[in-house]
């Protein structure tokens, strides 16, 4: 029995210590009176607080908790640490209406509610946020509770906040009169702020499309930010998109929008990368530190979220305020308008966080200091941008001036020039007279030296063939000459036989005779005598055409000076030259013509013949250049196509490098050894090609042969 009435003992203590703290920590808080046309803003002196870090507290333990603290900050603020805020105050009516307006205007808040005890002691009333009219989607909605209270009595009330963006609260407390006119005041002065920023991204949008210059584009994308973050700060968009999406990804993620945008409006509108290229280097990290909130969004930490926008915030407008100070000590007069913005954009960031801080008094004026200043922002970084299109139309000017100076004065040089050179052409010109008399006995020497160059060149090919060309002729006039002696020796048998038959015919009575003409005829074989002189005059015959055909082949080789056009067969001249070359040509290598059928084109026969001469010869020379000889050949091949024919001259001979290759129709330039070769073959089939209105082509490697393409047009005229 004596230990359950300690127990019971203990148990009323507790409960009375209990009730003295709670007891001392609403009577250190002042009560709150609202009288008629009344606003307050609760500061500490009216409130005590209490964490939720875990969202899990039920309201019967906070009405009974004894752990309701003063606050440190002048107004209510949440933490990192506790999203969740209870606030518990002594609230005393003093109007005539029988419920106080309570409302968070300015702030970013997920949930708003208000308790209170009945009078029973037992039964709490639980009142949510709502919107003033909310049939209205176009009107914010303000996180209004209008609480139930009697007039002249007083109830303690208990306000929980939830919020993910650790900042103040600004919690006002209404008579029912006064609220209504603030609350159309604030919507006008909003309205007219809204109003500001729709005409200054029309107006922005008009000088984009007029002047194509990017930082219009940038400009207008911030003041669409700036108006979207000031809107959802004020309750706009709530109606339209959930709460926790728009406090949890919407609100923050529009805010990394505007701070890039105001960093490209920057970057363009000062020109930082043509200013200064190192500056521009290290501002892209401005951009690369937003990836750290865009982190935490995607990994769901709503709290640490709004924490690293405001550090990179800090940082960025640092940065940009150290940029634009020192473009404008450098002298660049763009930057003297966005440093006055930029700078009034900081002072009033400064003078809120004072305001958050206690510094200064919470009233309409710095509760909407940032909205007045970014007012005058935007309309100074309008005024920057009107003054740089200035800026660039005073260069521009300059610019003209100073060319039109630059094109006065190159006149009066000109005009100067123009005398003297005059005065000098009068002095020259006699001069330029006589040299001319020289020039045209200098072109005339030119021209009989390149003549002679060619007939030289012409004439060192036919010395190389005529050895071989002289013993191509030799060997069907030994032929000849052969064949003469044996062919007598048949003729006089057979005039000794006719002459004895003669006799015969004479003195047809002498047996004798008869005789001896038998004998004769025996002896001598006429048969084979008849068979002889036919074989020897078929080779004569042969040895005769021959030489014929060589000697029309010289003929036909030796025609490189025509000066009219004539229809040739380009085959049958390619015969000719092998019938000049077949002496020259070794025994391992194998001539191969492949020939279209062509007709006679347009050409100087004589020269052509020159050009496969040359080109032949060359490609025999460079297969006799080898070391080791394994079936070697020239393959010529002859194509006809509509408008040309082509000609392929293939060998396998010792083929050209790249260097020899360039230059091989370059005049006097030769591989073989000094008395060889003149070095003007190949320049002179250069030539000739090109009088043709042809081309040629050269294909080669080192070691693998060469094949030589020559284009020859049908219709030259």
């Amino acid at each position: 029995m004596t230990a359950c009435s300690d127990h019971i003992m203990r148990k009323v203590i507790f409960l009375f210590l209990l009730l003295i703290k709670s007891l001392v920590s609403i009577a250190a808080a002042d009560t709150l009176v609202i009288h008629e046309n009344d606003t307050k803003l609760i500061n500490k002196k009216y409130f005590v607080e209490l964490g939720d870090p875990h969202h899990n507290l039920p309201i019967n333990d906070i009405v009974n908790s004894p752990e309701f603290t003063e606050s440190i900050s002048v107004l209510p603020r949440l933490k990192m640490s506790d999203p969740v805020l209870w606030l518990k105050l002594i609230l005393q009516n003093k109007t005539t209406q029988s419920y106080i307006p309570i409302s968070i205007s300015t702030s970013v808040v997920d949930h708003f509610d208000v308790y209170y005890v009945e009078k029973n002691g037992r039964d709490i009333t639980h009142l949510a946020a709502q919107s003033p009219l909310s049939d209205d989607k176009l009107l914010p909605a303000m996180h209004l509770i209008n609480c139930t209270i009697p007039p002249d009595s007083a109830r303690t009330i208990y306000l929980r906040i939830q919020s993910n963006a650790p900042d103040i609260v600004p919690v006002e407390f209404h008579s029912a009169s006064n609220f209504w006119e603030r609350f159309i005041a604030k919507n006008m002065a909003f309205s007219i702020f809204m109003g500001i920023v729709a005409i200054m991204v029309l107006y922005n949008l008009l000088l984009y499309f007029t002047v194509k210059d990017k930082s219009y584009l940038y400009y207008v994308s911030y003041i669409l930010f700036l108006g979207i973050n000031q809107s959802t700060l004020h309750g706009y968009g709530s109606a339209f998109i959930d709460p926790f999406f728009l406090n949890s990804y919407f609100t923050p993620l529009c805010r990394i929008a505007l701070w890039l945008s105001i960093i490209l409006f920057m970057n363009e509108f000062l020109q930082l990368k043509q200013q200064n290229k190192e500056a521009h280097k290290y501002h892209f990290l401005l951009y690369v530190m937003y990836l750290i909130p865009v982190v935490f969004l995607a990994a769901g930490k709503f709290v640490a979220v709004y924490t690293a926008v405001s550090v990179c915030s800090i940082i960025s407008s640092i940065a940009l305020l150290i940029t634009g100070i020192w473009l404008y000590v450098v002298g660049y007069r763009p930057a003297k308008f966005f440093m006055f913005g930029w700078a009034l954009f900081l002072i009033s960031v400064l003078f809120s966080i004072a305001r958050n801080k206690g510094y200064l008094p919470y009233n309409d004026f710095t509760s909407n200091i940032i909205l007045f200043s970014s007012v005058i922002e935007i309309l100074m970084f309008s005024l920057a941008l009107a003054d740089k299109i200035n800026f660039y139309r005073d260069q521009n000017n300059q610019a003209q001036f100073l060319a039109l100076k630059i094109a006065r004065e190159n006149e009066r040089l000109i005009t100067e020039q123009n005398i003297a050179l005059e005065t000098r052409v009068l002095a020259r010109t006699k001069e330029l007279l006589e040299s001319n008399k020289n020039l045209t006995g200098l072109v005339k020497n030119l021209r009989d030296a390149q003549t002679q160059l060619i007939e030289t060149e012409k004439m060192a090919s036919l010395g190389q063939l005529t050895a071989g060309i002289a013993h191509e002729i030799n060997n069907p006039i030994n032929f000849v000459k052969s064949n003469v002696k044996p062919l007598r020796l048949d003729l006089n048998d057979i005039f000794l036989l006719l002459d004895q038959y003669a006799a015969i015919e004479n003195n047809a009575t002498d047996k004798k005779l008869f005789k001896e003409a038998i004998d004769i005829k025996q002896n001598i074989d006429l048969d084979f005598i008849k068979a002889e002189i036919t074989d020897l005059l078929s080779g004569i015959e042969e040895g005769a055409a021959r030489t014929a055909e060589i000697v029309q082949s010289l003929r036909t080789f030796s025609r490189t000076d025509e000066v009219e056009l004539k229809l040739a067969d380009i085959n049958k001249s390619i015969l000719s030259t092998l019938i000049l070359l077949r002496s020259t040509i070794p025994y391992y290598i194998e001539i191969t013509p492949v020939f279209d059928k062509i007709e006679p084109i347009n050409c100087y026969p004589g020269k052509l013949n020159q050009v496969f001469m040359n080109i032949i010869q060359n490609s025999i020379q460079a297969i006799v250049q080898k070391k080791k000889h394994h079936k070697e050949s020239v393959l010529i091949v002859t194509k006809d196509y509509p408008e040309n024919i082509t000609i392929e001259i293939t060998d396998t001979g010792i083929g050209m490098s790249e260097t020899v290759r360039q230059r091989m129709f370059d005049p006097f330039f030769t591989t073989k050894d000094v008395g060889e070769g003149t070095g003007l073959g190949l320049s002179i089939v250069f030539g000739i090609i090109e009088k043709h209105q042809g081309a040629i082509d050269v294909r080669s490697e080192k070691g693998k042969g060469t094949t030589i393409i020559i284009m020859l047009p049908k219709t030259l005229t």
